[in-house]
C-alpha cells in the first residue's frame, strides 16, 4: 500500500476519534430531543419506566406529542437508540437541582475542625489571638475544637480549666455553640464548639 494512502487512513482514523470524543462530551452536556434525534428506529419508554418495543422514529414522536411530553434520547451506544418519553424541561430543572444538592453535600463533608489549644494561664492577649482567628474559622462554618492540656499540678483543678474553656465559648456565643460541655480525657480537656448557621 503506498504510504500516501497509509497517511490518509491514520488521518482519518484519528478525525473519526476526535469526532466521537467530542459528541460524547456534547450529549453529556445535552441529550438530543424530539426533532434533534436522528434515528429511522428507536426503543420508546414510557413516562412511568414501561417499555413500549421498538418504534419507527415519527411515531415515537406522536406518542411523545400526545402524552404532552418529550421524546429525549438517553442512550445511543446500542444498533437501536434508546429513547424515553418525558417532560424535558422538568429532568434538566431536577438534574440542576441534584447537582446542587451534591455539591452543598461535598461542600459539608470539607468542612475542617479547627483546633486551638489554650492552657490554665494563657495570658490575655493569647486568649484574644485564639478568640480571634477562631472566629473566622467559625464564620466561614467550621468547627472548632478547643483544648486545654494540663501541667503537673494543674491536674488537681480541673475547674481551672473548664473555667477558661467556658470563658472561650462565651466570648464566640455569637457564632458558635458548645456541643457538649467540657470533657476530661487524661490530660487534656476538650470543648467542640459547632457554628450557630449549622443548626
Amino acid at each position: 500500500m503506498p504510504i500516501n494512502e497509509l497517511l490518509i487512513g491514520k488521518v482519518d482514523t484519528l478525525c473519526i476519534h476526535f469526532f466521537l470524543e467530542v459528541s460524547g462530551i456534547a450529549k453529556e452536556k445535552d441529550l438530543y430531543i424530539n426533532e434533534q434525534i436522528r434515528a429511522k428506529e428507536v426503543m420508546v419508554i414510557g413516562p412511568k419506566g414501561e417499555q413500549l418495543g421498538i418504534k419507527p422514529i415519527a411515531d415515537a414522536l406522536t406518542l411523545a406529542s400526545y402524552a404532552g411530553f418529550d421524546l429525549v434520547m438517553i442512550n445511543n451506544n446500542g444498533d437501536t437508540p434508546v429513547c424515553k418519553i418525558m417532560d424535558y424541561n422538568k429532568f434538566k430543572y431536577e438534574n440542576k437541582k441534584r447537582q446542587k444538592e451534591n455539591l452543598k453535600k461535598q461542600r459539608e463533608s470539607n468542612l475542617e475542625i479547627k483546633e486551638y489549644r489554650l492552657s490554665v494561664t494563657i495570658d490575655i492577649h493569647d486568649f484574644n489571638t485564639r478568640v480571634k482567628n477562631s472566629s473566622k474559622y467559625l464564620e466561614k462554618g467550621h468547627k472548632v475544637k478547643v483544648s486545654i492540656r494540663f501541667k503537673g499540678r494543674e491536674m488537681a483543678h480541673p475547674e481551672l480549666g473548664k473555667e477558661v474553656l467556658m470563658r472561650f465559648a462565651d466570648s464566640v456565643k455569637d457564632l458558635a455553640t458548645p456541643e457538649a460541655a467540657p470533657k476530661l480525657e487524661g490530660k487534656f480537656m476538650t470543648m467542640m464548639l459547632i457554628p450557630n448557621n449549622e443548626k
